[in-house]
């Protein structure tokens, strides 16, 4: 039985791992195809597309809903935590990263008018619904290549 939960639990996450890792690599290939040039703040970044967050919990989730069936506990519990990371990563977060932009242009008119020195902010913080929607599909996705 030990075995048994050590292989289970390992499963799920080298299964989550992947698919961060996968959507990871896609933000790269993408990065390098749209700039024509390797950055590799693309690699551990945030923002992009497709959400390795929405891409990691969606494998997670579908791998406990696999492992120990749909109406246990454990995968209800996958399944809301992967609902607030998918509303967190679109919603919150990209907000946030609005707003900083919109804080990086009032650095801006400051910096040029008055000569103050210039901190920027991180403003691709979140997902838009779009990179939300396709890291979900590459999660469960890899979850189910990688479990059925």
């Amino acid at each position: 039985m030990q075995l048994f939960i050590h292989n289970f639990r390992f499963n799920i996450i080298l299964t989550t791992f992947l698919a961060w890792l996968i959507a990871q690599a896609l933000k790269v290939l993408i990065g390098v195809v749209r700039e024509k040039r390797f950055n590799f703040k693309w690699f551990v970044g945030t923002g992009g597309m497709p959400s390795s967050h929405a891409a990691a919990v969606s494998a997670m989730a579908t791998s406990v809903g696999i492992d120990l069936g749909l109406s246990s506990p454990l995968f209800a519990i996958a399944l809301l935590f992967a609902i607030v990371v998918l509303f967190d990563a679109q919603g919150v977060r990209h907000a946030s990263g609005k707003q900083a932009e919109a804080l990086n242009k009032i650095l801006d008119d400051i910096y040029w008018k008055h000569h103050v020195k210039e901190d920027r902010l991180k403003e691709l913080l979140g997902h838009t619904p779009v990179e939300v929607l396709t890291g979900t599909f590459l999660g469960i996705v890899v979850a189910l290549f990688f479990k059925l």
